[in-house]
């Protein structure tokens, strides 16, 4: 009973206008995460190595916005997060703020695998990092030309952080506030759980500002019975403790469906709209959102599924 789901980010309101010129690439990327590790996980790959590669692979893609694929700051620079826990012993790790990994959500993994601290910030991070092998490079390589021309329209333009970030081209055709970051959850042939998140954060964020994905309970979770990963503005993630909630909830004798819509409506009035990915200890799957698209996909039992607006399609 081994189970995989993914996303992409969410973003945007009103009506779906169907996909970009740049959205084929995205659902490509997906659907060969989902292949490759879908498979992994059927011969016996742990859920926490699972969702670290599912994560990796979508880090690698520039068209998401982590790793490579990572939006600018306000300071024009890429700055990022990620964070990963395993369900089992609730073992974790975060790292925050990172500027010259390749991955940070191998770097998140290797400080849950070195077993303390469970958070890491900035030039400490980095350097952790890098001497436990995780790819260095060079801030310059992480700036992308897409995430470069929605950095200058949105510094032109004057507008909020975020509000280019679903841009393709720099000619908004989704119209849509970006809410950009990329998860994963699975569910192990031994029943173990886990999730992972990483993210750039917001077009022209300021300095210092740190979102919910690296934050455990807030943008990523996962225990014996639940894995959750976020997707939406992160303050109101945090104040809800938003990944958490949806454990909660099954505890208290909700359904995984229930649970994470009770969650998602529970954040959408303090401005949070979103998505969210879980898995619950019985194979349970879901993936709601409640902005106008959110990149996303599941493995289950060898089917793959993917999707972008209100439906999802096989293949």
């Amino acid at each position: 009973m081994v189970r995989l789901a993914i996303h992409g980010g969410a973003g945007g309101d009103g009506p779906w206008k169907g996909p970009t010129d740049l959205d084929p690439q995205r659902i490509a990327c997906m659907q060969s995460v989902l292949s490759t590790v879908g498979s992994m996980l059927e011969n016996g790959l742990d859920a926490l190595e699972a969702v670290t590669m599912a994560v990796e692979m979508m880090e690698d893609e520039p068209l998401f916005n982590a790793g490579i694929g990572s939006v600018l700051d306000a300071n024009r620079s890429v700055t990022m997060d990620a964070s990963i826990m395993r369900g089992s012993d609730r073992a974790a790790g975060s790292v925050v703020n990172v500027t010259k990994i390749r991955n940070p959500i191998r770097a998140a993994k290797i400080v849950l695998d070195n077993g303390w601290p469970v958070m890491m910030n900035s030039t400490a991070a980095d350097k952790f990092a890098i001497e436990s092998g995780v790819e260095e490079v060079s801030p310059d390589w992480l700036i992308t030309d897409l995430r470069l021309a929605q950095w200058e329209k949105w510094k032109s333009a004057k507008s909020r952080p975020g509000s280019t970030d679903e841009d393709d081209g720099a000619i908004l055709d989704h119209d849509a506030e970006g809410m950009g970051t990329v998860g994963a959850v699975a569910i192990d042939s031994r029943g173990v759980l886990a999730a992972a998140t990483s993210t750039g954060g917001m077009t022209g964020k300021p300095d210092g500002r740190i979102g919910d994905t690296p934050i455990i309970g807030a943008g990523t979770w996962a225990d014996h019975t639940v894995a959750v990963s976020c997707t939406g503005v992160g303050e109101a993630f945090i104040r809800t403790c938003a990944a958490h909630e949806v454990s909660t909830r099954l505890r208290l004798g909700e359904s995984l469906s229930q649970a994470c819509k009770g969650m998602l409506d529970m954040v959408a009035p303090i401005g949070g709209r979103g998505g969210v990915i879980a898995i619950d200890k019985e194979g349970n799957v879901e993936i709601p959102f409640q902005t106008m698209l959110m990149y996303r996909g599941a493995w289950i039992e060898g089917e793959i599924m993917t999707g972008i607006g209100p439906s999802l399609s096989s293949q």
